[in-house]
């Protein structure tokens, strides 16, 4: 999968929108547990994410890769 966008939404959920068009969302919570995220518990911190194709990664240093979400997502539809 390759990532065309993604946005913060509330409880630490991302808005992801794949290069295919699929839409959906993943849930960062479960991450949050261990050490590597910590910075990410400061939702100020989480909303500055932002993404590069194959990643989504926030300033703190923190990533995931279009693999990691591309398995633990919810798709919810197709991009307009």
């Amino acid at each position: 999968m390759r990532i065309k966008e993604v946005r913060p939404q509330p409880n630490w959920v991302l808005s992801i929108v794949a290069e295919d068009g699929r839409v959906g969302s993943f849930d960062v919570s479960p991450y949050l547990a261990y050490e590597a995220f910590e910075a990410l518990r400061d939702l100020t911190e989480f909303t500055k994410v932002s993404h590069g194709g194959y990643f989504v990664a926030w300033d703190c240093g923190v990533d995931l890769s279009a693999d990691t979400i591309e398995a633990h997502w919810r798709v919810e539809g197709a991009a307009d």
